[in-house]
């Protein structure tokens, strides 16, 4: 059923499909027939930062940056949905076109640029939903706003969402907006990562309650970059890595008519590139500090060998668009085989 209503979407240019999508998922979920469209998911319980999630698969965020779409979608048998990324101020994102298929590849290009309706928008939206499961929500920064003043951004995003997120991601890995990724090195990852946690302690004390916190990190980095990255990350006590965000290779999909576009690459082309970032992570970390795997999944086997290099969680993205919700129950199963 899904290869048909896919195939149908794939004649729209991408971003309209993923609009019209989302937009028939909630119909459907209104309806009561979304369950026409996704397999039964059985539990597979697993406790990570504290949390108890019914299975390991995820929703990555990026599918639905303002949380408009959180009952549909948090009906299809993910274990946990994350959304955003939002920052402090709506904003428009880059120019259109802005979302590229690679079909031959099952990846897509994009430079979103962290487009969304803002803070206030989302907050309204989570509490406003239906869906009782375990809730990341992702931050950002502005476009706009400085790096050197991107401590304020993060700080303002974890404290607005700190009451209603099971568990908060701060995004320093978009290659999307200009210069971020620097954030994500050095004295800058270090004074980064100190104001986050020093949030996250003045957030605990006001509400009188723990919300782990999780870093997404890209998987472009060398072996050094790495070690340095799970030091740093371990040092200030942050809760959790997200392994990983799009790639800026190309290597992949060299020759391909969309190769040259810029943006961040997903899907199947990642799959090595994120699962190399997650087995060096838990060289330098172990169970010391949980990763969540991220990038290429595109069916069960790709999900366990995520599972297997150390990764205690997984989330999908492309390969849920490409796949459809039996991409849900599918590795949900093959890391049960793990077990």
């Amino acid at each position: 059923m899904y290869r048909v209503i896919r195939n149908l979407l794939f004649r729209l240019p991408p971003e309209q499909a993923h609009s019209v999508a989302l937009n028939g998922l909630d119909l459907a979920h209104r309806l009561r027939v979304l369950g026409a469209f996704s397999p039964k998911t059985d539990a597979l319980p697993v406790k990570v930062m504290g949390l108890d999630f019914p299975n390991p698969v995820g929703l990555a965020a990026g599918l639905d940056k303002n949380a408009d779409h959180l009952d549909a979608l948090g009906a299809l048998g993910f274990g946990f949905i994350e959304v955003g990324t939002v920052t402090p101020l709506a904003q428009p994102g880059n120019p259109k076109p802005r979302m590229f298929r690679l079909q031959e590849h099952e990846a897509i290009i994009n430079r979103m640029g962290f487009n969304n309706e803002g803070l206030a928008h989302m907050l309204d939206r989570v509490d406003k939903r239906s869906y009782r499961g375990i809730l990341g929500i992702n931050v950002g920064k502005n476009k706009d706003t400085p790096n050197e003043e991107a401590e304020s951004d993060y700080r303002k995003g974890i404290a607005a969402v700190y009451t209603r997120a099971d568990y908060i991601t701060v995004n320093v890995s978009s290659p999307n907006t200009p210069g971020l990724r620097d954030l994500q090195f050095g004295d800058s990852l270090k004074g980064l990562l100190y104001a986050i946690k020093d949030e996250q302690i003045k957030c605990q004390k006001q509400f009188g309650r723990y919300v782990p916190v999780a870093v997404k990190i890209a998987p472009d980095m060398d072996d050094e970059g790495i070690r340095f990255v799970a030091s740093a990350l371990k040092e200030a006590g942050v809760d959790g890595v997200i392994a990983t965000n799009t790639t800026i290779s190309r290597e992949a999909v060299a020759g391909h008519v969309h190769a040259e576009e810029a943006g961040g690459l997903s899907g199947a082309p990642v799959r090595e590139a994120s699962l190399r970032v997650i087995q060096g992570l838990y060289a330098e970390l172990g169970d010391d500090l949980p990763i969540i795997g991220v990038g290429g999944i595109t069916d069960g086997e790709s999900a366990a060998e995520k599972i297997r290099a150390g990764a205690k969680l997984v989330q999908l993205y492309t390969g849920f668009i490409y796949r459809g919700p039996e991409l849900i129950s599918e590795t949900v199963e093959a890391i049960r085989k793990l077990r």
